[in-house]
Parts: C-alpha cells; sequence; structure tokens
C-alpha cells in the first residue's frame, strides 16, 4: 500500500463523508499511516449510515447495488457497492479461488443463499466468473428442497460444492439417510461460519473424497479480508494486497500486534471502496499472524462486536436492546453472550447478571426458602428477553426449527460471574466457547 493511495482515501473520505469529517475533526490534515486514524465504532457507524440521511456515504445513491447485512429486521444494516467496486470485490475474491482448490473445468454449485438483499450467491456466483480458470457454474442455491438439489447435482456431475457449513452438512445428512451416493464430489468450500471437527466428520462420511478448505474471508460490510492460504488449517488466510489493509490490534489498548501468536480483533481498511468508505473497520472477528508467510494470520473466532451462531449473524447490541426492552425493572446489570457447541449444533446463551438483592438461579445464599414469585418474575423476564431478540433476529428461531442450532437460552448470574479481561478489567461481551481447533 502506497501512502499516497491511503491519504488520498483518507481526503476524499473526510470531503465527502460528513460521518468522517466528524470523526477526523480533530486530526491534522496529511494523515500518511492509519495507525493515526481512530478504530471505527460499530455502532456510530451504523447509526449514521442509515437508509435516510445518510452520514457515511461520499455522494448520493444513484448507481450501486444495495445489500444488507446481519439481517435484523428492527433496525437493518445496509451495504452499497458501486458497479466498479464490485468488479474490483469478486475479481481479487475470484483470483482467491485458485488457492482453495479451483482447478479448470471444475462444475461448481452455488449452494449460498440468494434474495431479500443479501449477497452471498451473487458473491460466490460472480467470483467463480471472475476465477482466473475457467469452470462451470451451477446456481442451484442454499433454499432449494434437498429432493431437488441431490438429484441436479448428481446429473450434472457437480465436482465442487460452495456453501455454508450448514448448508454442507444438511446437505451431507440428506444423502447419508437417503443412501444417495454423489461420487463425483470431490471439493468442499466452506465460508461464512467456521467448520469444526464433529461437521468434518459428517462431510467426509457423505463425501469421502472430497476435501473442505475455506472459499475465503469476506463480507458484505467489511468487503474483502483473507485470501485462503493452501495448507491444513482452514483458518490460516493472507490480506488481499493491494486492495484491502488487515490489522489485528490489542484487545485493550487498539495497539497493533505484530508478533505471531498473539490474538486479536482484525480491523480492515478497504483502499477500493469510496462510496461507502471502510477505514478501520473491526470486522467482528479474532485472529492471530501466524509467522508462516507475509500477512499470514489465523482466524480464531467471533469478536466482541458480533457473533455467528450457525448460520444466524447476532450484534451485542441486539441483545442489549432486548434486555432494555424487556427488563422495564432495572433487575438486569450485566449481560454477556455465551456461544457453546454440543450433539453436533451451535447453541447461544444470554447470560444475565442480576441486580443486588434479587437472586441469581443456583445461589446458595438464596436457600430453600427462595420466594417462588421471584422465580416466576425472573421465568417470565428471560422469556421476554428471549421474545424480543428471536423478534429482531427471526433467523434464529427459523434456524431452531430447522435443527441447525439449539434454542435460545438464559443463564442466570451474580455480576461476579461475568468473564473480564484479565487486563484491562474490561467486561467481555462475547466468550466463545466452541473448539476451534
Amino acid at each position: 500500500m502506497s501512502a499516497q493511495q491511503l491519504s488520498d482515501l483518507i481526503r476524499f473520505a473526510r470531503h465527502n463523508s460528513p460521518f468522517y469529517k466528524d470523526l477526523y475533526a480533530a486530526l491534522p490534515q496529511h494523515i500518511d499511516h492509519l495507525t493515526d486514524l481512530p478504530v471505527v465504532d460499530q455502532q456510530e457507524f451504523w447509526a449514521a449510515n442509515t437508509l435516510h440521511d445518510n452520514r457515511v456515504l461520499t455522494g448520493p445513491l444513484s448507481e450501486a447495488t444495495v445489500y444488507k447485512t446481519g439481517g435484523t429486521t428492527g433496525s437493518p444494516k445496509f451495504s452499497v457497492y458501486t458497479r466498479d467496486e464490485w468488479g474490483t470485490f469478486v475479481t481479487s475474491f475470484g483470483q482467491g479461488l485458485v488457492d482453495t482448490g479451483l482447478r479448470p473445468g471444475h462444475r461448481v454449485a452455488d449452494l449460498f443463499y440468494a434474495g431479500e438483499l443479501y449477497a452471498s450467491f451473487l458473491f460466490v456466483l460472480d467470483s467463480l466468473a471472475h476465477a482466473p480458470v475457467d469452470n462451470v457454474r451451477l446456481p442451484v442455491g442454499g433454499g432449494a428442497p434437498l429432493e431437488s438439489t441431490v438429484p441436479t447435482l448428481r446429473d450434472l456431475a457437480a465436482q465442487v460444492l460452495a456453501g455454508t457449513p450448514t448448508t454442507l452438512c444438511r446437505l451431507a445428512e440428506h444423502t447419508i439417510s437417503s443412501g444417495v451416493r454423489l461420487d463425483s464430489v470431490e471439493l468442499l468450500l466452506f465460508g461464512g461460519e467456521a467448520l469444526f471437527d464433529d461437521q468434518r466428520r459428517l462431510l467426509a462420511s457423505a463425501f469421502p473424497r472430497a476435501e473442505a478448505r475455506s472459499i475465503g474471508y469476506a463480507s458484505v460490510d467489511a468487503g474483502l479480508l483473507g485470501r485462503p492460504v493452501p495448507g491444513s488449517d482452514a483458518r490460516v488466510h493472507r490480506a488481499f494486497t493491494p486492495y484491502a489493509v488487515v490489522e489485528i490490534l490489542d484487545d485493550s489498548t487498539d495497539e497493533p500486534i505484530t508478533e505471531p501468536g498473539r490474538a486479536g480483533r482484525v480491523v480492515v481498511t478497504s483502499l477500493f471502496r469510496r462510496l461507502m468508505p471502510i477505514i478501520r473497520y473491526p470486522a467482528g472477528d479474532r485472529a492471530e499472524w501466524t509467522g508462516t508467510g507475509p500477512g499470514h494470520f489465523r482466524i480464531l473466532g467471533r469478536a466482541e462486536e458480533g457473533v455467528r451462531v450457525g448460520p444466524v449473524s447476532l450484534y451485542t447490541q441486539d441483545a442489549q436492546n432486548a434486555v432494555a426492552s424487556a427488563d422495564t425493572a432495572g433487575h438486569v446489570v450485566g449481560m454477556q453472550l455465551v456461544v457453546r457447541r454440543w450433539d453436533g449444533r451451535d447453541g447461544l446463551v444470554l447470560r444475565l447478571a442480576t441486580a443486588p438483592g434479587a437472586p441469581a438461579s443456583g445461589d446458595p445464599a438464596s436457600g430453600e426458602a427462595e420466594d417462588d414469585r421471584a422465580e416466576d418474575d425472573r421465568v417470565a423476564l428471560a422469556k421476554a428477553v428471549l421474545t424480543e431478540l428471536e423478534t429482531v433476529r427471526p433467523l434464529y428461531p427459523d434456524s431452531v426449527r430447522a435443527g441447525f442450532v439449539h434454542p435460545l437460552s438464559v443463564e442466570w448470574v451474580r455480576h461476579r460471574d461475568l468473564a473480564v479481561n484479565p487486563r484491562s478489567g474490561k467486561l467481555v461481551r462475547v466468550l466463545d466457547e466452541r473448539p476451534t481447533a
């Protein structure tokens, strides 16, 4: 990345985006280093990046494609790309597909989801079309019935299946239970979620000749993040130089981490997006440098800004809003999102700390004489919180009904039971207790 390229982007954003103008108001006019800029606050970014009276965009919304990010119905979030920006996005990502094992002539079934302003299906299809090797694209889609998807894959001899781990596992379960063999499949490209060992075993049972690899690391809001690195660890990626700059920052100080093996949050700067600038934007993930190659990093899981549970993305603000709406009496004084995995599925637990004087479930101090009405109130409050959260994230209850994730649950604790950062003492908003090895 040249200093001129970065300084030009900063100058453009300051001059044309009210959000970045305000964010950089106290900074010198000439900035040549990313570390001289503040990290974007996601909540403030999305409060400014609205459908009406938008303060993030650098120009009118007159030539662009609009995509939904996150899927919140109560406060939907949208990302926009001009024609040229989208072309750069899919061309760069498409070049990385050769690192996944894509070979000339491969027949690739796109099993990502389409419609409702979601980008993944179109993004993968366009990326395949811009890949540097010839391939045959099969736009099946993740929402198609398995009863029609399997014959299509079999009849067209699909060699590559591209989709979320949830979709690929659902397909695997179907083929195993129905006794259907898809012997032509030799490559499984997953994206959008982590792939866990139990899922790998299921996929290996259904597709014994296939290897599972990351399709690449990107998001519709942050843009290009990581190009796959060939090897045994599918979590390892490298930045899409010169189109994006990836930083890993210390959780407490926001200082850049440079040494391998030390975890921090991923922050990205997109050097090709100008309509909706992305400059030091938290991607919502944690990672560490591997030291195995220039710019190689390993994705470790979601950061506190958001969490991915199976196919569902949630922001901590969604859960905070749900608690605020339901807890009119102010019993809750702290909250953490805890993601766990058991019986082959992800599950989300809302760990809620009660106010002083209110008994927490399982608290020995409450004794056998705990007031039944207090327990009833706690049960009612938990139900109200979960109802609020499922209302703004309808994909979660839909995924529960489909058997993709465990139902939401509430765990009542004392404030002292909430995990904190050992260095800063700050509350850890998201605890990802799923295995990542």
